[in-house]
This record gives structure tokens, sequence and C-alpha cells, in this order.
């Protein structure tokens, strides 16, 4: 603790008055980029009494926007198939425009590839169960998803494919 009338000594992020050297990341805005919904066999559809199998597929792109702005998205696709046929498909891309300044490479990726998805999936599971239930059906609740634990085992992966234990190379623009 600083004796009184002396300051304590600043730690280097801090050395410049006012400057905006800190690591900042956060999520700028949110969106449907894109929302599909099929009901192909409707209405008789709705008839049908076997219990549908469900394809639930992900993906994670993201596209930098700016030297500070990437947007990410993430891709969701529901498909419900009975004996009878598709029930329903619904296609989504949830986007989110996230900001990011003064981080390592290795920070920025894991927050574009682990942290922005924890964070837009809520709503978009939101927005998939909103749109099976317009369809007519009873609403689809996606289970939670460990993106953090995904992006670690996809980083072991790669690592281990590569026969490495350097930090992934990121191509900025994927």
């Amino acid at each position: 603790m600083a004796e009184e009338g002396t300051t304590p000594e600043a730690t280097p992020a801090q050395a410049v008055n006012g400057a905006d050297n800190l690591p900042v990341a956060g999520l700028l805005s949110q969106y449907v980029k894109d929302l599909s919904v099929e009901n192909p066999h409707a209405p008789d559809s709705f008839g049908w009494n076997s219990q549908p199998q469900m394809d639930v597929q992900f993906n994670i792109g993201a596209k930098k926007i700016s030297d500070e702005v990437s947007e990410v998205e993430l891709k969701v696709t529901c498909t419900a198939k009975a004996e009878q046929g598709v029930a329903y498909i619904v296609d989504l891309a949830f986007c989110g425009l996230v900001g990011m300044r003064n981080m390592p490479e290795d920070q920025m990726h894991a927050f574009t590839y682990a942290e922005a998805p924890r964070i837009l999936f809520p709503f978009a599971r939101r927005i998939v169960a909103d749109a099976v239930r317009d369809a007519g059906f009873a609403p689809l609740l996606l289970d939670p998803i460990d993106f953090n634990g995904l992006y670690v085992q996809q980083l072991a992966a790669k690592r281990s494919a590569d026969g490495t234990t350097d930090p992934i190379q990121v191509n900025p623009g994927n």
C-alpha cells in the first residue's frame, strides 16, 4: 500500500496516461443473418405418430470485418425425419459482431471460436425453438453446448495432427 502523499508505481499497461492499451473483447451486436424453416409434408406430417429422429448440426465460422471487428456465425441445422419422411428442417445462421483489441492472437482466436459462440447460443436456441413451434410442432429445445470444451478438444486434435505443441496458427480471414 502506498504511503499518503505518494503514488504507487504504474504498471506497464498504465504507463501512458489515458492510452487505450488494455485488452478488451465483447459482443457489439447480434442478428439473424439467415433463417429457413421447411415443413415439406404439412399438413400430413401433423398426423404422423412415429417419433422423429433428430439430426442437429452446428458450425462456427468467423470473418474479419476490420482490424478490431469480426463477424462470428453460429450455423445451426435441425432436421426431423420420421418413417414417412422429413417433418421439418430449420436452418439458422445467427451472427454476432465481436470487437477485440490489444489482445494476443491466441486469445482472440479463443474468444472468436469459444466465448463468442457461448454468448450467442442461448439466443440462437430460442430462435430455433420458436421456428419449430411456429412450423406447428412442439418446440425443439437444444441441449446446452460446452463451446470451450469443444474448442480445447479441437485445438488438441489440431496440435496432435500437426505433431506440434506450438499454438495454432490462425488465418484471420477464417
